[in-house]
């Protein structure tokens, strides 16, 4: 998996997608955005530590608990081989859970799986893998938000569709990252709506030319990037060896990374 990097929250009001969750627990600030934060996080009602991964089929809501690594899933660190906290099974509906610290290698979906209004406190290695091997696969993550990520946030290394709407991130590397150099490599697709990003970041979207991914991007907010240092989308040369993906372009083309210049707001 490829590797690509802490400001404070804006305030909005709160998404449509959210207040159709009916989650009356979770304060969520209903003001205009600052330059300095997005919509206030929720706070846990109640913890648990997770020592070995745990499987969620069917519909799994957690009331808002905070979930965070212990024993061999405790550790903190960077490395790519660490398990998931939740591992959630093809078709399953993860929702209204917070990720916490330390958080190994967030949530792994095997196949097509909805994470509604996750949370992640301090990403991890990645917040969440995507997995599928079926090009039908469809994985969406539907409000919520994560910070800290010093590389990836989302990482896409299966087949399939990566639907990424009405969330928020900050101080991160990258939002959604087509896996570089997976042994096995697919053609794979990324729409990112009505999101909130602060600064600091890399890159919203990093997808793979060669094997044809596309990324999508509309209703992006970009705060506290006045100066447009966070590219919307980066191309780059993948590969399946294993070795350091090569950028061989960024910004809209209309073919692989498809938005207009009305779709990205900066402040």
């Amino acid at each position: 998996m490829t590797s690509e990097a802490r400001p404070r929250a804006r305030r909005r009001a709160l998404p449509g997608g959210l207040a159709a969750l009916g989650l009356a627990s979770v304060m969520i600030m209903t003001e205009a955005l600052s330059p300095a934060s997005a919509a206030s996080w929720p706070t846990a009602n109640g913890s648990q530590a997770v020592s070995k991964t745990i499987s969620v089929s069917g519909t799994k809501d957690y009331g808002m608990k905070r979930l965070y690594g212990s024993g061999d899933l405790g550790s903190g660190s960077q490395d790519e081989d660490q398990g998931p906290l939740l591992e959630v099974a093809d078709g399953a509906v993860l929702k209204n859970v917070i990720i916490g610290s330390p958080a190994a290698d967030g949530i792994h979906c095997l196949g097509s799986c909805t994470l509604q209004n996750v949370w992640w406190e301090d990403v991890g290695e990645d917040a969440a893998t995507f997995l599928g091997k079926s090009s039908s696969s469809s994985y969406s993550v539907i409000g919520g938000g994560a910070r800290k990520a010093s590389d990836k946030v989302f990482q896409f290394n299966g087949a399939g569709k990566l639907t990424v709407s009405q969330f928020q991130v900050e101080d991160f590397g990258k939002l959604v990252r087509s896996c570089g150099n997976c042994k096995t490599q697919y053609k794979r697709t990324i729409a990112v709506s009505d999101v909130d990003v602060m600064s600091p970041g890399k890159a919203i979207v990093g997808i793979n030319q060669n094997y044809g991914d596309t990324a999508t991007l509309s209703k992006v907010r970009v705060h506290g990037d006045s100066s447009k240092k966070i590219k919307p989308c980066v191309r780059y040369q993948g590969n399946n060896t294993g070795a350091e993906p090569t950028e061989i372009g960024s910004g809209p083309d209309g073919t692989y990374c498809r938005y207009s210049a009305s779709d990205i707001t900066y402040s």
